[in-house]
C-alpha cells in the first residue's frame, strides 16, 4: 500500500521525516518536493503543500494522480474553537467544511456551491484506528468538525461565527480542500490536528510558540496509526 502523508508547512513534516525508516528519494513536481520513504511494510509519499486551500488542493491532487496513493493522511496543527480543546490536544476530523466560501447572495448556505456539499466526510475506518491508538496510549483524542479557510483566525468574533455557523470544533487552512479532492477521487482520507493556538487575540503568539511541539505530537501519533495499517 502507498500512503500519502501531507502537512501544510515544512515544520509539520520535519518530525515525520525523522520517524521514517529511510528516505528513498526526493522528487520536485509543480513547485513542491515529494519525499519517497518507507516505514515498516508501507511505501510513503511525504510532502508539505504550503499554506492555504489552493496549495493543498494542488499537492493532494498530485499525490493521487502522479504517485497513485491508496490513502491520504494529513498531519498538522489547528486553532481551537471548542473550549474543551487546549494547546497540545489532538483532534481528528469527522467532517470538514470551508468557512470562507460564501455565495449566500444566491440563496445558498455558507460553505456550499451547487453540485457540491457543505461538509466532506473523513474515512470512518481510519478514524476508528486513531481512536484505538489513542486508547492504547492513554491519550486524549477528540473528534469533531474542522473548518477550513484562507484566513489565520485571531479574532474572537470571527471565531464565534464559525463555531455557530458550522458547529465547528477547530479551524485551519487546508483540511477541507484536501478532503474534497480525496472525496472526488474516491481516496480514503484522514485529518489529524494538534492544537497550537486558541484562535483569539493571542493566536499569533501561541502559534509560533507551540508549533514545533504540536507538530511533533501530531506526527508521533500518526506513526502509531501506521503501525496498525
Amino acid at each position: 500500500m502507498t500512503i500519502g502523508i501531507l502537512g501544510a508547512m515544512r515544520e509539520e513534516i520535519e518530525p515525520i521525516l525523522e520517524l521514517v525508516d529511510e528516505v528513498d528519494g526526493e522528487i520536485d513536481y509543480a513547485g513542491n518536493k515529494y519525499y519517497k520513504a518507507k516505514f515498516q511494510n508501507h511505501n510513503l509519499i511525504i510532502a508539505y503543500s504550503k499554506i492555504g486551500k489552493v496549495n493543498s488542493t494542488l499537492t493532494s491532487a498530485t499525490m493521487i494522480e502522479k504517485f497513485n496513493i491508496d490513502i491520504l493522511l494529513f498531519s498538522g496543527v489547528a486553532g481551537a474553537i471548542n473550549e474543551k480543546l487546549h494547546i497540545g490536544d489532538l483532534i481528528i476530523a469527522t467532517k470538514l467544511c470551508q468557512h470562507d466560501l460564501d455565495i449566500t447572495a444566491f440563496g445558498h448556505p455558507y460553505g456550499y456551491v451547487p453540485e457540491s456539499k457543505v461538509f466532506v466526510q473523513t474515512d470512518e475506518k481510519l478514524n476508528n484506528i486513531a481512536k484505538n491508538v489513542a486508547q492504547k496510549l492513554g491519550l486524549k483524542l477528540i473528534d469533531g468538525v474542522i473548518a477550513t479557510g484562507d484566513q489565520f483566525i485571531a479574532d474572537p468574533q470571527r471565531k464565534e461565527w464559525i463555531k455557530t455557523t458550522f458547529n465547528a470544533d477547530a479551524i485551519e487552512m487546508e483540511g477541507a480542500s484536501v478532503g474534497f479532492v480525496c472525496d472526488a477521487f474516491g481516496v480514503p482520507f484522514f485529518v489529524l490536528r494538534a492544537i497550537s493556538d486558541s484562535a483569539d487575540m493571542d493566536a499569533g503568539f501561541d502559534f509560533d510558540k507551540f508549533l514545533e511541539g504540536s507538530a511533533k505530537n501530531s506526527a508521533e501519533f500518526l506513526f502509531k496509526m501506521l503501525e496498525e495499517l
